[in-house]
């Protein structure tokens, strides 16, 4: 068994240990899907596995865990419709129980989440987004590294559901419609979380061109009416491929599947990274961080623990107290 509390000879920030997460993929996590000549496209989205692995990192009340597990799996769903590279997140603050909750997939489909409770919170059984989260704000960031500026869209919490709170965003900052669908539960095979998204195509791509503005209207009025059948149970049936999943719902308009796309255990911890953090801070503050010669550092998505002796960190000069 490697024990990753061994320290190296290596500088703190230059010790690229990373700690014993899992190596875990869903290759068919995103199953991407549209309807010919009509204004609609969409993906589902199946965690599998992945999201009890994801969910397990923190001991948290079901309710948080399945307002996380939602989370994720619209993160995976809106950034698989973006081209970027880089890290799109979901960020909700609010003043309830659940006052932080971020969550981020990469271009690659790697996932990590991270939602915090309140000291001493009792969460009822039957607690919903809008409960956990309380009043405050819904933010969603696209950062494609130091040399881009983030892009970002920030709107009110405004709805009972995450679904809710995500179709609001769209129809009042994207100005494109959105039909969101979000389970996330425990099962038979432990966790499981997935998504059905739902967007209006822009302008005329893809769409017939004898197909009027009004038969555009009445084609996603009836994709939504179609979609809305949905269970959160079939949703969630790691025993229903998403092909046979997308034939129930739109068999009748001819449903079209792309090319599946994989999703993964995505925390990028790192000891040089939390290390580089470290050597920022001048030697009298380490002095105060250090409990018995040790300084430790958790990593909030994957809660896994660094700890870095007190003098394999040299930090910055400064003044002392």
């Amino acid at each position: 068994m490697v024990n990753y509390h061994t320290m190296t000879d290596l500088p703190a920030f230059l010790d690229s240990t990373r700690p014993q997460v899992p190596d875990l993929s869903v290759p068919r996590g995103v199953t991407p899907f549209y309807l010919p000549d009509q204004p609609v496209r969409g993906r589902v989205i199946r965690l599998g596995p992945l999201a009890a692995t994801l969910l397990s990192r923190h001991e948290h009340a079901p309710p948080v865990r399945a307002l996380l597990g939602q989370a994720l799996a619209l993160a995976a769903a809106l950034a698989s419709a973006l081209k970027f590279n880089g890290s799109f997140s979901i960020q909700a603050r609010g003043d309830g129980p659940v006052p932080m909750l971020i969550v981020d997939c990469t271009e690659a489909g790697a996932l990590r989440g991270y939602v915090r409770v309140t000291d001493e919170a009792v969460i009822p059984t039957d607690a919903n987004a809008g409960q956990l989260l309380g009043k405050g704000y819904l933010a969603f960031t696209v950062d494609q590294g130091m040399d881009r500026d983030p892009q970002q869209g920030i709107v009110a919490l405004e709805g009972e559901s995450l679904a809710q709170m995500a179709e609001h965003y769209f129809s009042t900052s994207e100005q494109l419609p959105a039909k969101i669908f979000l389970a996330a539960a425990e099962t038979p095979s432990g966790w499981r979380a997935a998504a059905l998204v739902l967007e209006r195509v822009a302008g005329a791509g893809g769409i017939s061109p004898e197909m009027s503005a009004d038969l555009q209207d009445e084609a996603w009025r009836t994709a939504c009416i179609l979609a809305d059948t949905l269970t959160q149970e079939e949703l969630l049936d790691d025993t229903l491929p998403p092909e046979r999943l997308l034939y129930r719902l739109f068999h009748g308009e001819g449903v079209a599947v792309g090319r599946p796309r994989p999703l993964s255990f995505g925390c990028r911890c790192s000891r040089a990274r939390l290390g580089g953090i470290l050597e920022g801070f001048t030697h009298d503050d380490l002095d105060h961080m250090a409990v018995d010669g040790d300084i430790v550092m958790t990593c909030e998505f994957c809660n896994f623990d660094f700890r870095f002796p007190r003098d394999s960190v040299n930090g910055r000069p400064g003044a002392s107290s």
